[in-house]
């Protein structure tokens, strides 16, 4: 057995149990709960998009029980300000000094609550966080905690109140996904048991710290054959060439796509990439990333990702 199927294997083992945890908490979702594992393992951070009342900042707390992590919620409003996620520097008169008061963002999973229904200026406040996992404030720049992960839930763009998020800030977010209605005997057992944040606080830590990080480290490990990485580029050749949409795939997102998919075969203890791997995080990779030309159309982005595995063959 050679390294990388090792790592695959215990990947999926110390990842199962976490998977099983959150799962008891949110019903039905074991698709959406591997792709956020999937996306965590990957470094990336991820954008939950639907109605009110579904499960989302639920699923982030979850996770955090489950993974270990610290865990600061911010409540995106329109009075929101930088200074309010980042922190903020306060005058001592003792020491006659400014002193740095770190903001929640100083957090392993940061749940940004219904992003969307702040100003595109405290959007902005996230974009270096996300990125360069630092902060600079006054300018002198701290570091974030390892892992770094942003989860932020988005209203859908017709409700009241939401401000659309800028393409500059959608590509920040390595995966976009959405939980939905639960299936009617799930319903039902929501509805006759305990709520479900009740049993967050029962959540244990599913595997230490370190652990997490070496299987972060673990993901590049996973193999991408030159067939693999001719179907990824084959993908990002017909997004540019597509006239049904507006701009193509970047390098970043090709990038994303390939490291989604060795997540997501990491934690199915594969120890190298198959197409079907690719297939299964696609559209939650690119959906948010590509927008129809004819802003009239029905051509969703959830959509979007269907079509282009459709359209593109497997070499």
């Amino acid at each position: 057995m050679d390294e990388a199927e090792k790592l695959a294997r215990n990947g999926r083992q110390q990842m199962e149990g976490a998977l099983a945890a959150v799962n008891r908490v949110i019903l039905g979702k074991d698709r959406e709960v591997r792709l956020a594992l999937a996306c965590l393992l990957a470094r990336g951070h991820l954008l939950i998009e639907d109605i009110p009342g579904v499960g989302k900042t639920t699923l982030a707390h979850a996770l955090a029980r489950v993974l270990g992590l610290s865990y600061q919620r911010i409540q995106f409003t329109s009075d929101l300000l930088p200074a309010d996620i980042v922190g903020v520097s306060i005058y001592d008169r003792d020491t006659q000094r400014f002193n740095f008061h770190k903001g929640p963002v100083f957090a392993q999973l940061v749940l940004a609550d219904e992003v969307n229904r702040a100003t595109p200026k405290a959007q902005s406040a996230l974009l270096e966080a996300m990125e360069e996992h630092q902060v600079t404030a006054d300018g002198t720049t701290y570091p974030l905690p390892k892992p770094f992960f942003v989860v932020a839930t988005q209203n859908p763009s017709y409700q009241i109140g939401t401000f659309q998020l800028p393409e500059s800030q959608l590509d920040r977010f390595f995966m976009r996904v959405e939980l939905g209605y639960p299936a009617a005997a799930l319903e039902r057992e929501l509805l006759m048991g305990r709520d479900r944040r009740e049993l967050l606080p029962n959540l244990e830590a599913a595997l230490p710290l370190g652990q997490l990080l070496a299987l972060q480290d673990a993901v590049t490990w996973i193999r991408t054959s030159d067939a693999l990485l001719d179907y990824v580029q084959q993908i990002v050749a017909f997004t540019r060439a597509a006239t049904r949409i507006a701009v193509g795939l970047s390098p970043r997102a090709a990038i994303a796509i390939v490291r989604a998919a060795q997540s997501w075969a990491l934690l199915h203890g594969r120890p190298g990439v198959l197409p079907e791997d690719v297939q299964a995080v696609l559209p939650a990779v690119i959906g948010h990333r590509l927008r129809a030309r004819d802003e009239t159309s029905n051509f969703s982005s959830s959509a979007i990702g269907r079509w282009v595995i459709d359209n593109v063959p497997v070499p």
